[in-house]
């Protein structure tokens, strides 16, 4: 015999699934959030509008997430080799693979909202993007730590 639970009774057990769905979607929704006070409160970044600004909040969370893949490969196939000079490879590497990555996200970007998504200032842009980018990645590391204060 099946048992049933109540409807209050909570499931704490998530499928893995699940629980990358949560993280995606939390994440997008604090990029959202970014974004849009960056928007607001800075005249560097204009955001057309609210749906342009959730879209660019997906299309930047798809591909953060690609770019730490990559990354974590990269660091896993240096961290196999000894010596000095993989240790000196695996910076250039990363460091190489964290700018380049930014201004292949910022083109994306552009390609694919064109005027709606807008990142002025010095070098065309990328400094306000990289300090968006910045103000992401503290603000999901700021959730993350929360979440799992909560434990």
């Amino acid at each position: 015999m099946a048992s049933e639970t109540s409807p209050t009774e909570v499931n704490t057990m998530n499928s893995k699934n699940q629980q990358l769905f949560i993280s995606f979607i939390l994440a997008v929704l604090v990029d959202l959030t970014v974004l849009g006070l960056f928007n607001e409160f800075w005249e560097s970044v204009v955001i057309a509008s609210f749906s342009i600004a959730l879209t660019t909040a997906l299309l930047l969370q798809v591909l953060l997430k690609i770019t730490f893949k990559i990354e974590h490969r990269v660091a896993a196939y240096f961290n196999n080799k000894s010596g000095k000079d993989s240790k000196v490879m695996k910076f250039i590497s990363l460091w190489a693979i964290l700018f380049f990555s930014k201004i292949l996200i910022l083109e994306a970007i552009n390609i694919a909202f064109g005027n709606q998504v807008l990142f002025l200032g010095p070098y065309h842009g990328i400094v306000a993007f990289v300090v968006v980018i910045i103000a992401i990645l503290i603000a999901e590391g700021i959730i993350s730590k929360i979440y799992k204060s909560l434990a």
